[in-house]
């Protein structure tokens, strides 16, 4: 099992995305995540991983990871905004 933590961002995120249906979807993602299974998912450098939901808007979140067993959640976003998501999340990455 791979531990999963949260920045404040992706926190804040999460709680406010409204579409009680795409707030599941993601979260059933992350479990998979949790059991080693990322699925739709790639590297947009620095170490940051996006990985993909289609559902809605297409909903993204983006990751890093710290050794084998630790998966850290930078940041969710959605296809509009993926530019600028990715260029923040891999500041957050840096930042870690």
């Amino acid at each position: 099992m791979i531990e999963i933590r949260k920045t404040e961002e992706f926190i804040v995120w999460l709680d406010n995305l409204f579409d009680l249906t795409a707030r599941a979807k993601i979260q059933a993602r992350i479990k998979r995540l949790s059991e080693g299974n990322p699925g739709d998912t790639k590297s947009v450098g620095e170490k940051v991983f996006e990985m993909r939901i289609d559902f809605g808007p297409g909903y993204r979140v983006y990751y890093t990871k710290q050794g084998q067993k630790i998966t850290i959640l930078l940041l969710g976003g959605d296809k509009k905004s993926q530019n600028q998501d990715i260029k923040l999340a891999q500041r957050l990455a840096r930042n870690l």
